[in-house]
């Protein structure tokens, strides 16, 4: 399971907002590692720059140079509509002269085929297979005397999950969908505003986090201060991945700090699923927190069993046959003097597809570990997510076709036991009814179609081509 987009917004004068929002996208790398790009604005001019990679392979001190002003937006991409390649990369800029805006978006909007075909015929066209130029073309395309009618004109248009800075040459905004699935924060710095996809970011730029930006909220900041405006908002439906995997553990959404929040998902497992064993540990990073929560209430020693290194898949060299060979082993490298002979408690965040866990559980085999019982700080996943996670078609989800006893046999694992809905709510501390669970009960909170496919856009530029 992928992350999805980072995004984060500055409105500073009298800062290298450029350098800012390098810093801040550099904290969100997390949520995306495809491409990276910033797009400011001077009151003039907007300057672009964006590219495949990572943040630090992206961007140098001549590039940064060359983005000036007080008003910034950055983007962090992880394709979940469109494929992976340069003409995707965010943030867009979309419209010409004064009706020109940037746009960075996190989310994926389900009715995005239906608008393509509409905005097509009537004269726009696309340069991109990304959702994202779509919203930018449905708000400049949609009635209103200033750019926030626009906004609010188009979200009653749009169907699904976006989270957005965007940007002109004198203004930025920050635009959540009334559903709030994905997090979106305001914090303040020097006398200007700053809007990113988690507190992470502001906590790295020294920034202080004042409050979510509200489902179904548009901000606006410009020299004369903040404005906010409220489309209504029948249900929420925060993505509750958020708090198991996606953000970083010392963000805040929801006014709940995720590393405790994990830690209780863990303690909430040893309660469900409890078991003779010798050590726990996490899968790392991200279920470190959760095993940690395991073994304080099982009262069981924690370890870390496995090594991670975080920079594989983070460079563009391919490796040779012989290294990718390796496989998981590439990813995690075990340490078997901690594992000889133990029974471990191994915690994970989550099963998708069952093709990394059975390696895993290999590779602490092989090690020496005597006992594997795999701890799942999530429910099984049965149904895909079409707002903005690529997880994978239902076909491909194991636990849509196997029982948790199948799943067990299937990894390898002595034992298995996945956290429950009740006791995720429980762990989570919020109320149930905010939060999306679709990805467990199929129960999604706007329409989907279950055969929705990411490049989906792809495929009408080549019917409209033809």
């Amino acid at each position: 399971m992928h992350e999805s987009c980072g995004v984060f917004g500055v409105f500073c004068p009298g800062e290298d907002v450029a350098r800012l929002t390098f810093f801040a996208l550099y904290a969100l790398q997390h949520r995306g590692q495809e491409s990276a790009g910033i797009a400011t604005a001077n009151g003039k001019h907007i300057q672009l720059y964006a590219d495949m990679g990572l943040v630090s392979q992206v961007f140098d001190e001549s590039s940064l140079g060359q983005l000036t002003g007080h008003i910034a937006i950055g983007h962090n991409r992880y394709s979940t509509t469109g494929s992976s390649r340069k003409i995707n990369v965010q943030p867009l800029l979309v419209g010409e002269d004064n009706n020109c805006l940037a746009l960075a978006h996190n989310g994926n909007i389900v009715n995005s085929a239906h608008l393509f075909r509409e905005l097509t015929d009537q004269g726009y066209s696309f340069r991109t297979t990304t959702d994202s130029e779509i919203i930018g073309n449905l708000i400049i395309a949609s009635p209103g005397k200033d750019l926030v009618e626009k906004i609010r004109y188009a979200m009653h248009r749009l169907q699904g999950a976006y989270s957005m800075s965007l940007m002109t040459k004198n203004a930025l905004y920050a635009v959540r969908d009334p559903w709030g699935v994905r997090p979106l924060c305001l914090g303040k710095m020097n006398g200007g505003w700053v809007v990113a996809s988690e507190s992470c970011a502001l906590d790295h730029i020294g920034a202080a986090l004042l409050r979510e930006i509200e489902p179904g909220e548009i901000i606006r900041i410009d020299e004369n201060g903040i404005e906010s405006y409220k489309e209504p908002s029948e249900r929420r439906a925060l993505c509750i991945f958020e708090f198991i995997y996606f953000a970083r553990p010392d963000s805040i959404i929801n006014g709940k700090l995720l590393y405790p929040t994990r830690q209780a998902m863990g303690a909430q497992l040893s309660i469900e699923h409890p078991v003779e064993a010798d050590l726990v540990m996490g899968v790392p990073d991200s279920a470190t927190a959760a095993g940690l929560g395991y073994a304080h209430h099982a009262d069981k020693p924690f370890t870390e069993g496995l090594m991670k290194n975080r920079y594989v898949g983070r460079t563009f060299i391919a490796p040779d046959q012989r290294i990718r060979d390796l496989g998981v082993k590439l990813k995690f490298n075990p340490l078997p003097q901690m594992l000889k002979g133990k029974r471990m408690v191994v915690v994970d965040d989550s099963i998708v597809r069952g093709t990394t866990t059975p390696k895993v559980v290999n590779l602490l085999r092989r090690a020496g570990a005597k006992e594997v019982h795999m701890r799942i700080c999530a429910p099984p996943i049965r149904y895909p997510c079409f707002f903005g996670v690529d997880m994978a078609t239902r076909r491909e989800l194991i636990a849509a076709h196997k029982s948790v006893e199948q799943i067990r046999e299937f990894i390898g694992a002595d034992t298995l036991g996945y956290l429950s809905l009740p006791g995720l709510f429980k762990a989570v501390d919020l109320p149930k009814n905010i939060f999306c669970t679709a990805c467990f009960t199929g129960d999604y909170p706007i329409p989907v179609q279950l055969e929705m496919d990411k490049l989906a856009l792809e495929n009408e530029f080549v019917n409209t081509d033809e």
